[in-house]
């Protein structure tokens, strides 16, 4: 009879820890969002050019062959086999911000663009072509606007921006959500600022981080999302120790019924 009661109190405390939940103010996002109120200040995205940044600018105007000599291509070859059936001839390349942070535009030469916001930059060149071009239109596009999300996520990885800003939460979207075992009060941001490493822990549970700083993203940014308390005691939790917990309760199922 005693060992009866051992395995239904087993069977009991196996149902209690599979039916245990977790509170609501662990896992909710924006929490107190209603605190924000209509005035409150967003943060704004400050997408800035470094040194080693990749930039894709193209030139535009009326006269095709006026804005030739402002467009850097690479001439594609056609295949060893003669016809090429890929449409595309050239092939626009980017110009790499060196370690002074400058660019050698054509015609224009060295160009300091460091610190410079992709829209700055438009009217700065802009103004430098009027001298050559009757209207000239300037396109400026980030080429390796990268971010980086690692940890407990549905789908970690690194992802191209194809736009001008990205917020932490698209970022996270991106990545397939948090999953149940991420910390949502622990989210760490780490930015790379000329050589200097910026980070922030950020609290997704409390609103008042669609405030900070690093809620929009800059290129190559790095977001990791913890593990919680119990994914990490999962961790060091013997991978075998399930197969010895079925043995046991094999066992003892087996005396029980030797015992009736």
């Amino acid at each position: 009879m005693r060992i009866r009661n051992y395995y239904v109190l087993l069977v009991i405390l196996a149902l209690v820890m599979l039916s245990s939940c977790v509170s609501r103010e662990k896992i909710v996002y924006f929490q107190n969002i209603e605190k924000l109120g209509q005035n409150s200040s967003m943060a704004k995205p400050s997408l800035t050019i470094k040194s080693n940044d990749l930039l894709g600018i193209t030139v535009s105007a009326a006269s095709l062959e006026a804005v030739r000599p402002f467009n850097v291509v690479a001439e594609a070859r056609p295949p060893a086999g003669g016809v090429d059936y890929g449409g595309n001839s050239t092939q626009q390349l980017g110009y790499l911000v060196d370690n002074n942070g400058n660019i050698n535009f054509p015609e224009l030469g060295i160009i300091h663009v460091e610190g410079l916001t992709p829209r700055e930059l438009v009217i700065l060149l802009t103004e430098k072509l009027t001298d050559y071009l009757k209207d000239p239109i300037v396109n400026v596009r980030m080429l390796n606007f990268n971010v980086s999300v690692l940890g407990e996520v549905q789908r970690p990885g690194t992802f191209q921006v194809t736009g001008e800003k990205i917020s932490i939460t698209e970022a996270i979207g991106l990545a397939g959500d948090l999953t149940i075992y991420g910390r949502r009060d622990n989210v760490l941001v780490i930015r790379d600022n000329g050589g200097t490493k910026n980070y922030a822990y950020l609290d997704f549970r409390n609103a008042d981080f669609l405030n900070s700083e690093f809620y929009y993203l800059k290129q190559n940014d790095v977001v990791y999302v913890e593990p919680n308390g119990a994914q990490r005691q999962a961790a060091s939790f013997n991978r075998n120790s399930t197969v010895f917990i079925s043995i046991a309760s094999l066992i003892l199922s087996v005396v029980v019924l030797i015992t009736k």
